[in-house]
């Protein structure tokens, strides 16, 4: 369960009070688009897609633009704009209008689960902007640190200077990325990234630190997520029958995801457990009917329920039929 992109990553943002870009969504008028521009020189107008979809840049499927006409051409080239990654096929339903931030540094930060180091792990470079596997190691700082204690301001600024990054960065990151702990922990998430952040010049030359891109994921088996109020659609990957039946048992028996892998699919295994997920989804690729997370080992009940929706749906056409994991 996944949010990418700042239409709804801005209001996550709101409740820690870290900056971000203006960003505006499908329902912009012609004249508040002109407004947009006007105030920020450029905008980028970037594809709205249910879940996370990832490679969307390097797909050019972003545009950026500084004049009405180019951003109507644009609006109407992205609104409905078709996107593969991997098996992943998603389609776009509208699209957001994000001012742009003049910068001459950009910021890479996240805070994700360590099987490694066994506790939350800061991955921060001052080198942001791009995918954080492009970069050398030396260029990448990740620092383990206490859940019980938090991410503290020392924790960026050791990071920072042993990386060599400016002086001026330093203080007005320190300021602001310990915000983002308070946001990852108060509600159940399992990763949190803002990449970039892009370092804006305010009044007298300071900089101050804005987010312009946000990706997170949530552990389901914790309910402090529910706190945020997030609508059911937010999470499904399109609008089928089967994703919207499904996902609305999350509402109220925890963890449900799932999404269709391939409509013509022959092969249909509905997992109940994420490690098992991820071994078929990569194992059977194109033969998949749908890819599915159905919470850790899940009671008879769920597993009952579950399996009449995906046998519903995708048994008549399914010549192979796997069922993993559950404790039934």
């Amino acid at each position: 369960m996944q949010i990418t992109g700042m239409l709804w990553g801005r209001k996550l943002l709101d409740l820690v009070e870290f900056p971000h870009s203006e960003v505006r969504g499908p329902e912009l008028s012609v004249d508040e688009i002109k407004d947009m521009i006007k105030r920020h020189g450029q905008i980028f107008i970037k594809p709205l897609f249910k879940g996370g979809v990832g490679k969307k840049g390097k797909s050019g499927l972003l545009g950026r633009v500084d004049n009405i006409t180019d951003a109507l051409k644009e609006k109407e080239r992205l609104y409905f704009a078709e996107h593969v990654d991997g098996y992943l096929k998603a389609k776009s339903d509208g699209v957001t209008y994000e001012g742009s931030v003049p910068a001459d540094y950009e910021v890479y930060f996240s805070i994700s689960e360590s099987t490694e180091h066994r506790c939350p792990i800061m991955t921060i470079t001052h080198h942001g902007g791009v995918d954080i596997e492009e970069l050398d190691d030396d260029k990448i700082k990740v620092v383990p640190f206490d859940a019980l204690t938090g991410l503290k301001a020392f924790h960026v600024s050791n990071a920072l200077m042993e990386l060599g990054a400016p002086t001026a960065l330093i203080s007005p990151l320190v300021q602001n990325l310990p915000k983002l702990w308070d946001l990852y922990n108060n509600y159940g998430m399992l990763m949190l990234e803002l990449n970039p952040i892009r370092m804006q010049p305010g009044k007298g030359g300071r900089l101050a630190p804005i987010a312009c891109d946000f990706k997170c994921a949530f552990d389901l088996d914790d309910p402090a997520w529910k706190r945020l109020h997030l609508p059911a659609h937010l999470f499904a990957s399109d609008y089928s029958e089967f994703e919207q039946e499904i996902n609305q048992l999350r509402t109220y028996q925890g963890q449900s995801d799932v999404f269709v892998m391939n409509d013509k699919g022959t092969i249909t295994a509905p997992t109940f457990g994420g490690g098992a997920n991820a071994m078929v989804t990569e194992l059977l690729g194109e033969e998949a009917t749908i890819s599915s997370d159905f919470g850790g080992n899940p009671p008879y009940v769920k597993m009952n329920e579950i399996s009449k929706i995906s046998f519903k749906y995708w048994l008549p056409q399914s010549n192979v039929l796997f069922i993993i994991g559950g404790k039934a």
